[in-house]
């Protein structure tokens, strides 16, 4: 199932995430269920993507912030 908004997230993703990161989450995620169609896991492979999507461009910093990896 697609995601049109941020707030309609998971709630992990909305409480820990910062909106840029929710931003890409959703739009990975909507990108790769439309690519995995037809796949028996396709919610959970689509939700794998999003999340390395999310791990490629921000990281966690000790007090549990994620914030954009400086390139």
């Amino acid at each position: 199932m697609p995601y049109r908004t941020n707030a309609r997230l998971p709630l992990p993703v909305r409480r820990h995430l910062p909106a840029r990161a929710q931003d890409l989450y959703r739009e990975t995620f909507n990108n790769a269920w439309s690519n995995y169609a037809g796949h028996p896991r396709r919610e959970e492979v689509a939700h794998r993507t999003a999340r390395v999507a999310v791990k490629r461009q921000f990281h966690k910093e000790d007090d549990g912030q994620w914030r954009p990896n400086i390139q």
